[in-house]
């Protein structure tokens, strides 16, 4: 089966583990897997952009209008990626705002989310909206917003759920097990909801 996923945020977010724990997953499964990278400056707030093609016999990067989910840790991150994803695909985002300090210097004025959303919802069918920052918090951590969105996801990928636990569980540091695999349910039952 073919899956493509593009993961955008801004650095620091956990986007990057969320990748990782996606291709570790996919190759205990034995299904092909190839994945790129782009994070300039995220280590200060900066965009981040992970491409992430399951099952694909071709280079790593998703074309245009063909992504099969979005997972946007960061609105205007998923607003700014977007073009990336099938209109029949479905979006997951995040709807807390995260504005680098960079961009307030410059008289930046983030955008209305509900406008954003909105936007989102007219153009493609398949959007999920969640405060994963608050059901971070809630499972114990708001550095779990990661396997919150990961969560969620889970429901549209083809890896078995059992593989992708078992992943976070060896990648994540053994004293922060328990909140993330707290997280990861949170994020699973916003779907079941």
């Amino acid at each position: 089966m073919k899956f493509d996923l593009i993961i955008v945020g801004v650095g620091g977010q956990g986007t990057i583990l969320a990748s990782n724990v996606i291709g570790i997953s996919a190759v205990k499964e034995g299904i092909p897997i190839k994945a790129a990278e782009t994070h300039g400056m995220a280590q200060r707030g900066g965009s981040v952009e992970n491409h992430v093609r399951i099952g694909c016999k071709y280079g790593p990067l998703i074309p245009k209008g063909s992504a099969d989910a979005l997972l946007g840790f960061e609105p205007a991150e998923a607003v700014k990626h977007s073009h990336f994803l099938s209109r029949d695909g479905v979006a997951i985002i995040n709807t807390e705002k995260i504005i680098p300090l960079s961009t307030t210097s410059k008289g930046f004025k983030y955008p209305d989310i509900d406008y954003l959303i909105s936007e989102f919802k007219r153009v493609f069918k398949n959007v999920i909206t969640l405060n994963a920052a608050g059901l971070a918090r809630e499972a114990g951590s708001i550095m779990t917003v990661n396997t919150v969105m990961l969560g969620v996801l889970t429901r549209y990928l083809p890896i078995k759920e059992r593989i992708i636990v078992e992943t976070i569980t060896e990648l994540v540091p053994k004293k922060l097990v328990e909140v993330n695999l707290r997280a990861f349910e949170a994020g699973r039952n916003v779907v079941a909801a």
